[in-house]
């Protein structure tokens, strides 16, 4: 009889014992972190302290749900990446199994937000309330990743709720490793969220 688990509820564990999955610590596997903000321009920059405005704004309103944080600081993102145009799509609320071979087990759930060229997954995206502790949807988001068709190219994940976000990167071939980015935060001094601009614009598929 065929097991099916909520992505919601993976761990880490389950991850490493089911499908091997391995953390590396190694800064090399990531070269697209080790990236400065040169990338981003005057406008840009003035566009992301405005989305850090606009959501400290937010903060003062209580409470900030994982629909607020789509839309004051994900889409305005995403439009600055270029993610909104070709050969680029979007699509919301995906949904996605993934199978373990051998054994009777599903992972089950719905992405918030899959950014595709073609039937390649550049990103996988779950934008959570703000009072929600995104280091726990880590496994849920890498089991999603585990889903993407194309196995030959990383995948990478952006997690947020909406003051702090990290980045994800999965590779798959030739045994399944992830990495994380440093933990970034809209509250904290300066504006944390140029950085990340800059990590999107370094990938390119």
């Amino acid at each position: 009889m065929v097991q099916t688990i909520q992505a919601a509820d993976v761990t880490l564990e389950d991850l490493e014992e089911k499908f091997g999955l391995r953390l590396v610590r190694d800064s090399h596997f990531s070269p697209e972190w080790m990236s400065g903000t040169e990338q981003i321009t005057d406008a840009e920059k003035a566009t992301l302290d405005r989305v850090q405005a606009n959501f400290l704004t937010l903060l003062k309103r209580p409470p900030i749900l994982g629909n607020s944080v789509k839309m004051v600081v994900l889409s305005p993102l995403l439009d600055l990446a270029g993610f909104y145009q070709h050969p680029y799509r979007i699509e919301t609320e995906t949904s996605i199994e993934v199978e373990m071979k051998d054994e009777e087990i599903v992972f089950r759930g719905r992405i918030d937000v899959l950014v595709l060229n073609v039937r390649v997954w550049i990103l996988v995206i779950e934008a959570k309330h703000a009072n929600f502790d995104i280091q726990v949807a880590v496994p849920q988001s890498l089991a999603y990743m585990l889903g993407s068709p194309e196995v030959q190219l990383p995948s990478f994940g952006f997690l947020t709720n909406g003051h702090t976000f990290i980045f994800l990167k999965l590779i798959r071939q030739p045994t399944p490793q992830y990495a994380n980015s440093r933990l970034f935060s809209l509250i904290n001094p300066g504006n944390e969220i140029n950085p990340g601009m800059s990590y999107m614009k370094c990938w390119e598929f």
